[in-house]
């Protein structure tokens, strides 16, 4: 790629982190709709891989050598939008047409409107299939380029993600990152309460997977687990980023009704306020 990129500080990827998620809570309450808890959920892990990590120029969004990055978790399209701003792919102003009629920002977000995002997503558990996919044409490539992909943890009921996790494995695709947001929130309850997960690095291991867990909010420690990618050679990396659901407002944080619902205009305010401090 033509672009030399800058790699910013730990502190310019917090400073990003905090604008991501005011400009996301601003949207979803212009929009009246979002799932704004889990966008808030994955924006330290979008803003340390788009602000510091991936190989992508928003003046080349179709380089064929860029990374890709799959955002499984569809649905949290807010997020991604902001995060697309804020790394120059797309004007910020385009954000305020976000959820609106004839916008190209969906609430699940569509390759064919938006640049740099790599597939449609919504229907939970077809992101890390595709991202399989887009890895092992890398391999076929003998290409350098790389894939992440973000899922959230209640999408892991999906079986159609364990039948690519099996395939990633086998095949040794050790340039694809699977992040897992692992907030313990799904809609309407835990994850647990729903379908036990854990012991899930086990479980990934058990599949031929390198596996990290880490803090998803510490920005350090997402730095140094994404630039240490394949944790080793041979086999596919898994990232079980620990993260709460509505990351950095006081009452939205780790509440399971907040995963569809929408902040007042006063909420919106005291959240804004929040995300300044």
């Amino acid at each position: 790629m033509s672009q030399v990129r800058v790699q910013p500080t730990a502190d310019a990827i917090r400073a990003g982190a905090r604008a991501i998620r005011r400009r996301n809570v601003e949207i979803v309450n212009a929009a009246g709709l979002g799932h704004i808890g889990g966008d808030l959920s994955a924006a330290d892990i979008l803003a340390t891989l788009y602000l510091g990590v991936l190989n992508v120029d928003p003046d080349q969004p179709d380089d064929p050598e860029r990374d890709r990055y799959i955002q499984s978790k569809g649905h949290a399209s807010g997020v991604l939008y902001t995060t697309l701003a804020a790394a120059g792919f797309i004007p910020d102003s385009l954000l305020d047409t976000y959820m609106a009629d004839g916008s190209p920002l969906n609430g699940h977000p569509d390759r064919n409107k938006v640049p740099g995002v790599e597939t449609n997503t919504g229907p939970l558990g077809h992101g890390l299939p595709v991202a399989v996919g887009t890895a092992i044409a890398a391999k076929l490539d003998a290409s350098p380029r790389r894939t992440y992909v973000l899922c959230g943890d209640g999408e892991l009921q999906e079986g159609s993600n364990w039948e690519a996790i099996m395939a990633a494995g086998h095949r040794g695709l050790d340039n694809l990152v699977a992040i897992i947001d692992r907030n313990g929130l799904q809609q309407g309850a835990r994850t647990e309460a729903t379908n036990a997960l854990d012991p899930l690095d086990a479980k990934f291991a058990a599949f031929g997977w390198a596996v990290r867990t880490v803090d998803g909010h510490d920005i350090d420690e997402l730095l140094a687990t994404f630039r240490a990618a394949p944790f080793e050679r041979g086999r596919p990396s898994c990232v079980i980023a620990h993260t709460r659901k509505g990351r950095g407002v006081s009452f939205i944080e780790d509440r399971v009704e907040w995963h569809h619902k929408v902040p007042s205009a006063e909420q919106t305010a005291q959240a804004i306020e929040e995300l300044s401090e």
